[in-house]
């Protein structure tokens, strides 16, 4: 978008946009949310920067009256594969947290000041400024939905130190971490122990999750017939409330969560419950959870693209602001990419069932949930024993878990499309299929479009037919992967999606 463009919509008070660029005015000294329900800043005081962290670096704390931090992030990072991309997924994935600036520039390729000269001059500011106005997100997030201590908020968030925290939230919002938390209507409670001293794992925690509307809950059904019992569950209610819970490893151990959506609730109707995780991962849990739930996305301008081509255009009048599913794990999606090939989902749900068993238990059982997805070196120890059918498929998943497991193959959130081809293509039974689909679940890109896939075609004969349009749907792009998603869901028999009905082309 350009200056003016961007300009109508902050006019506009859209909320689209919220997220995706925020809005600094030199009158007022701070900045906005593009639908701030202030008075429209002339042109001549307003500078528009990328990130939050950009604005901060320029010297602008947020606005109080909109809380620009308060929303969804923007789905660029998705659709963009350069540098800035691929770092702001690690960045929020909470890799400098964890490994630094030189971890990150490493896993990108890059030294760690040709990455500070490259994201200063994308993004307006540096990885450590980015991580930072991260850290000050996941802060407020925390203040204003529990009442959890400050201290463990501030550790929560991935701060050093209490008083680094404090500095920063003063900066940011220009606002103490207390009157921050007296924003919130009415701060959620937090479960389990309130002890005075640091807990780092406490029992359970229920967050807000932020995300765009129009929300199409389907995301759940297609969960729902993958999840594999004793590390995944999902439910529906006679009211309309459904939920999905797994087991997860994290950098610092692992733990559960889960996702809960009412349609009851009007406005924001998702909610994160997060179960003995340690707090120094709840900023890689929350990205993690936003990845696999889409919540990023811009549905309205993804459902206009699609729309445009009369074969989605009913789909998508029936079923606005469908999600694209993304992975917790990339080495899990992988795998569980290659044992679901060329069968049903229910037979790959058969399969992961009988792998499972290789995984460790949970720390903490919790949701019915008692046990962990096996880890890469875990299948290639047990997997022989476990897994049935074709021995060249076996030998496969065994040797790509192997090179996972010895650190040969590593692939994840900071790849773009090319890299991952380079990566897996060479790997035995990985065809351009898996490619595209660990593309669409892990890096969350929005134009594949899996034209060889059974279901695809299956949804297509199911759609009407439109003339003068291209097989591949190179009309929607960049949001073919979405596309996808409506074929698939065509092909399973929507609204609602028939448990095994899926069968694809090349898994």
């Amino acid at each position: 978008m350009d200056f003016w463009q961007r300009y109508r919509a902050i006019d506009a008070r859209d909320p689209r946009f919220d997220g995706q660029f925020f809005t600094a005015v030199r009158t007022t000294g701070i900045y906005c949310r593009p639908s701030c329900p202030a008075r429209t800043p002339k042109a001549k005081n307003v500078t528009f920067y990328e990130t939050s962290a950009a604005a901060h670096e320029a010297g602008y704390p947020a606005c109080k009256r909109c809380l620009p931090e308060a929303v969804p992030g923007t789905p660029a990072w998705n659709l963009r594969s350069d540098v800035a991309g691929r770092a702001m997924r690690l960045i929020n994935d909470g890799v400098i947290s964890r490994e630094g600036v030189e971890g990150l520039a490493r896993r990108l390729g890059y030294s760690a000041r040709q990455l500070n000269r490259i994201l200063s001059h994308e993004l307006g500011a540096g990885p450590l400024s980015l991580a930072r106005a991260s850290r000050a997100q996941t802060a407020r997030t925390l203040l204003v939905s529990t009442d959890m201590l400050l201290a463990d908020v501030a550790f929560a968030s991935g701060f050093n130190s209490v008083r680094q925290f404090n500095d920063t939230i003063g900066e940011v919002f220009a606002m103490t971490p207390t009157a921050v938390r007296a924003t919130a209507a009415k701060p959620s409670s937090r479960r389990g122990s309130q002890a005075r001293n640091m807990d780092p794992v406490p029992s359970e925690l229920t967050l807000n999750l932020p995300y765009r509307e129009p929300f199409d809950p389907g995301i759940f059904d297609f969960l729902a017939i993958r999840a594999v019992p004793g590390i995944e569950v999902a439910d529906s209610d006679a009211l309309g409330v459904k939920t999905y819970s797994r087991t997860i490893q994290l950098p610092h151990g692992d733990g559960s969560f889960t996702v809960s959506h009412d349609p009851r609730m009007s406005g924001q109707s998702l909610q994160l419950t997060a179960t003995s995780v340690d707090l120094h991962d709840l900023p890689a849990l929350l990205s993690r959870v936003r990845r696999l739930f889409d919540l990023d996305a811009d549905p309205q301008a993804i459902d206009e693209a699609l729309a445009t081509d009369s074969r989605l255009s009913g789909s998508v009048a029936e079923t606005p602001g469908i999600r694209l599913p993304g992975a917790v794990d990339p080495q899990e999606l992988l795998v569980r990419a290659m044992v679901g090939q060329q069968i049903t989902v229910s037979a790959a749900r058969t399969a992961l069932t009988q792998l499972s068993v290789a995984g460790s238990p949970a720390s903490v059982p919790s949701f019915g949930l008692d046990r962990l997805f096996p880890t890469a070196a875990h299948i290639a120890e047990h997997g022989r024993n476990l897994l049935r059918g074709p021995q060249r498929r076996i030998d496969s998943l065994l040797a790509a878990a192997e090179a996972m497991a010895n650190g040969e193959l590593d692939f994840g959130y900071g790849d773009d499309l090319a890299g991952l081809e380079r990566k897996l293509l060479p790997l035995s039974g990985v065809g351009p299929w898996t490619v595209g689909y660990v593309a669409m679940r892990v890096l969350g890109a929005s134009d594949v479009f899996l034209g060889n896939d059974a279901a695809v075609r299956n949804g297509l004969k199911a759609m009407p037919r439109g003339p003068g349009l291209s097989s591949d749907f190179r009309e929607v792009s960049p949001w073919r992967s979405y596309g996808t998603m409506h074929l698939w869901r065509a092909a399973a028999g929507a609204p609602r999606v028939r448990e095994g009905a899926l069968k694809t082309g090349q898994r």
